[in-house]
């Protein structure tokens, strides 16, 4: 289970750059996982935007942003090339990083109960240790939220 200043188990997963990403590929900058419930739905493109609009004071705090969810590699680059996102999405078809960090969660979708990702986001530091979540996400404001807790790491 993820706990707040505890190391986060390394992960992989596909990524839109035709690679795979890896948390322990990516030590020394500050990660920023924000995932979400599908590609080219109104809340998760608003989001995407917002990471988009703001990654160069993101990158300027020696931040990277991913994007995660269940949807495929098709799906993302779809979905990255049209908002011309400057940052990979990863695929998480299986779940298994969702279940990592327990973003799982059963959600009301027309009057029906299903399995969906609850929007969450979470800080990882330059030495791999989790240092914020946010879950259950609005959108609205939530970008510049992180952007304000990231600019504290480098303090």
């Amino acid at each position: 289970m993820l706990a707040i200043n505890h190391p986060v188990e390394d992960f992989s997963l596909p990524s839109t750059d035709n690679a795979t990403f890896a948390l322990s590929a990516n030590v020394g900058k500050h990660l920023i996982i924000y995932f979400y419930p599908k590609d080219d739905t109104p809340g998760c493109t608003l989001e995407g935007q917002d990471f988009r609009d703001h990654l160069p004071e993101f990158t300027k705090e020696n931040c990277i942003v991913v994007g995660v969810s269940r949807d495929n590699l098709k799906s993302h680059q779809c979905f990255k090339e049209k908002m011309q996102f400057p940052f990979e999405l990863l695929s998480d078809e299986n779940e298994k990083v969702c279940n990592l960090f327990g973003v799982m969660k059963m959600k009301n979708m027309y009057g029906k109960q299903v399995l969906g990702i609850e929007r969450s986001t979470f800080v990882i530091d330059a030495q791999g240790i989790l240092r914020k979540e946010w879950r259950g996400v609005k959108v609205p404001g939530h970008v510049q939220e992180v952007l304000d807790f990231v600019t504290t790491l480098n303090q």
